[in-house]
This record gives structure tokens, sequence and C-alpha cells, in this order.
């Protein structure tokens, strides 16, 4: 199975790109599943409905979340009647929406993508580990589902590193979310599972994390209350990576990291 997984969109102009971008990538890439984190699509700061639906229609399959998966309220009713879009299965029991989506590709072939965020320097919720080992003691990877892959939105390196050793064998594909910088560990683990620490962001890095950087800056300086943060709208850069699969383990064949557009050094898979 051929999977792509894109980093956190951030703002109109990570939005738009990735809009812009997903059809070729698909055709591309070839790609079975493209899964997105639209966190940050709306203004820096959650995601509306009707931004979940663009990306779905450019070819997204699912959209995943994180800390600020509530900051735009009309969210609540529609991820409550949406599967393809997923928050942190280690949100407290009664939370709207899901942790987990399965996606059945038109051959029967199925994944289960699950999202998970850490508690180090984060909100204070449920165990990410415990929650993500009970889900994965449902599922065997080769037999009941074809391929798993795991966004653990989280701000500590050490977290999602342990996060991912944790589980190294029991999903194809463990990436980390949330710091909107692209790490360059990506790797094979031991066990077979796929892995990058950060797969960055999809927005302008002529930025802070994606914001516009003289209000950013000004906090830092002043450590006073100023404007709202806004993200910086110049060329975007896409970010994520490609991973290629084996159907019979469901273990990661090959992981390529795609920076595309924008600032960064170019970095695209070749079939």
């Amino acid at each position: 199975m051929r999977i792509l997984f894109l980093g956190d969109i951030v703002g109109r102009s990570g939005r738009e790109a990735v809009i812009a971008a997903m059809p070729g990538l698909r055709r591309a890439l070839a790609v079975d599943l493209a899964v997105v984190n639209g966190e940050n699509a709306s203004h820096g700061f959650g995601l509306a409905p009707e931004m979940a639906r663009a990306l779905f229609d450019a070819g997204v399959d699912i959209i995943t979340l994180g800390n600020h998966a509530w900051d735009r309220k009309e969210i609540i009713p529609f991820i409550a009647s949406e599967p393809k879009l997923i928050r942190p299965l280690n949100f407290p029991p009664g939370t709207p929406g899901a942790g987990s989506a399965m996606v059945s590709l038109p051959d029967g072939r199925r994944t289960l993508v699950i999202n998970a965020m850490g508690r180090l320097y984060m909100e204070a919720l449920d165990c990410p580990f415990r929650a993500t080992d009970e889900i994965l003691e449902r599922y065997r990877l080769g037999v009941s589902v074809q391929a798993i892959v795991i966004d653990f939105h989280a701000e500590a390196t050490s977290e999602k590193m342990a996060f991912a050793h944790s589980f190294d064998g029991r999903a194809s594909l463990i990436v980390g979310t949330h710091t909107h910088c692209p790490t360059a560990d990506h790797q094979i683990l031991p066990r077979g599972t796929a892995y990058q620490t950060d797969i960055g962001m999809c927005g302008d890095y002529d930025s802070v994390i994606g914001m516009s950087k003289e209000t950013a800056i000004a906090r830092f300086w002043r450590k006073m209350p100023g404007e709202r943060l806004a993200p910086a709208e110049g060329e975007a850069s896409i970010c994520g990576v490609f991973v290629e699969t084996d159907d019979q383990s469901g273990l990661a064949r090959r992981i390529e990291p795609i920076r595309r557009g924008g600032l960064l050094s170019e970095a695209m898979p070749r079939l």
C-alpha cells in the first residue's frame, strides 16, 4: 500500500497549497491513502467544516486533529457526523467524534488510522500509550487490516520516540505532528514500523512555526499581551512523508520525506 501523510496545514497559504497539490501527488505517487493533519487549517486555529470539505474534495481520505481541535466551535456537530475527520482518541470519554477511522479501498484492503495526543507540555489528557494499546489489541496488522497509520500529535521528541518504539511492529506508520518543523530522522524501526519524529507543516516557513513573524517575535521580546497571532501568507511548503507497505505483513518497506515549494529544500520520492 502507498500512503501519503502531510503535516499540519497552517492557514490559507498551507490549505490552498495542499488542495492544489493533492490530485497531482496522488497521481504521481499512485497513492492509495492520503491523510493530513488539519488542526491549524482555519486561520491557524482549528478547522472549519467547509475547509474540511474542501480538503476531502481535493482527494484527502482522512483528516486528523490535535490540541486545537475545538477552536472552531462549528466543528463539534460536524465531527459527530463525519467519520473521515478524527480527533485524539485519548480525549475524555464523551468527547464528540472518534479517535480512529477505518478506510476501505476499492480492492477491499483496509487501513486503520489512529490519532493520539501527547501529554508532555500539552493538555492533561488520558494516557495516549494505554489508549493506543487498547485499540491495537482489537486489530491484527496484515490480517484484519492491511495497514495501520498513527498520528501522534505531541510536543516532546522524547515522548514521540518512546511512543513509536512502544508500538514498533504493531503499526505500519507512526508520524509525529504539532511542532511544525520537519525532522531528519525518517526511518524504519527494527520491527518494521516507518517513523518520523515530526513531519513538519504545510505552510509558509518565512514565519514562526507558520505564524506572522512580527507578532510572534514581539511576544518573546515583551512578554505582554498583544495582537492575535495570524498565519503567515507567503508561499507555502508542503511537508510530509510517503510510505510503501507490504500488504501481507502490514509493515513498512520504504519511507521518504516530501518537501515541495516555498523555502525548504526539495524532497520528492520516485516510484
